[in-house]
């Protein structure tokens, strides 16, 4: 489904697109100069050597060794910075000067951050390296068991803890490696980054975004540990297999996606503080006090 999200992506940018193709292009077009400038030129060149290598590294060792994790992840990285430098060293001349700018005005930066969701999602949906997974994968896990143990022994519940068991007077839970979140927090990732590229403007609110759906992943997970483990303690651990635990899961899911689209208009929000209004002009008061017409 990536290619798809990624067209579509592409498809709503396509008017800024082009219009940043023009301001490339443009007679006075922007560009960074100084430090900034030299910086900009610079980490582009890098990016696209180091970034050439490492999907050149990822291709020989997928030729050599068939289809691997760490192959997959070194193609998927490489193409991804390989696109966005080019972008950047593609970019068309001005046809007629430029003009120096701010570091973030140059106009070929803004066309590169363009594609920069197309070209950055692969790495969410690309697999991870075993070790990185299973290290991650292990703490989220640890997290989980230590927060439902606390929680349990804090409403004074008979509870014990033994590695990733939770042994219940009604018998013993074990807190598999599925538990750990691994799967829903990847996908809040990616959903947190596709609905901040077509919903939000600001850079640093899709950053933000991204954040809380990780944390919000998390926490709702938190939520299903604990659901399922006080339904165990109350009907006994057999009882949470099956439509159980499948409908905590798609539960999740759900709870997961509203809270992202709740905090969609938070993000759009804008607090002005603007003047106050004019007080109304007073009308003049007529010399007789204000009485008006002929009478006694």
């Amino acid at each position: 489904l990536v290619p798809v999200f990624v067209a579509y992506v592409i498809r709503e940018r396509w008017p800024k697109i082009l219009a940043a193709l023009r301001a490339c292009s443009a007679p006075g077009s922007p560009r960074a100069a100084g430090v900034g400038g030299f910086a900009l030129s610079a980490g582009a060149g890098a990016l696209l050597a180091g970034a050439s290598l490492v999907f050149l590294f990822g291709a020989l060792m997928r030729a050599s060794a068939g289809p691997s994790q760490p192959a997959t992840l070194a193609i998927s990285a490489g193409a991804g910075g390989v696109v966005l430098a080019l972008l950047f060293v593609a970019a068309p001349d001005a046809v007629a000067g430029t003009r120096p700018c701010r570091l973030l005005e140059d106009a070929r930066l803004r066309l590169s951050l363009l594609f920069l969701f197309p070209a950055a999602v692969w790495q969410v949906s690309a697999p991870m390296v075993s070790a990185i997974e299973g290290r991650l994968s292990l703490f989220l896990l640890g997290k989980v068991t230590a927060v439902v143990f606390f929680v349990f022994d804090s409403l004074g519940l008979a509870i014990e803890q033994q590695g990733n068991t939770l042994t219940l007077p009604t018998g013993a839970v074990n807190v598999a490696e599925a538990c750990s979140g691994i799967r829903s927090f990847t996908a809040c990732l990616f959903v947190g980054s596709f609905l901040g590229a077509i919903l939000l403007g600001r850079f640093w609110k899709k950053v933000l975004l991204v954040l809380c759906a990780s944390l919000l992943a998390v926490f709702t997970n938190m939520l299903r540990s604990l659901f399922l483990t006080a339904w165990a303690y109350a009907y006994g651990p057999e009882a949470i297999d099956g439509f159980v635990h499948d409908a905590a899961g798609y539960a999740v899911i759900g709870l997961t996606f509203a809270g992202l689209m709740c905090l969609l208009p938070l993000f759009n929000m804008r607090i002005s503080f603007g003047a106050p209004a004019a007080a109304a002009p007073r009308r003049a008061t007529p010399p007789d006090g204000g009485l008006t017409g002929g009478g006694a």
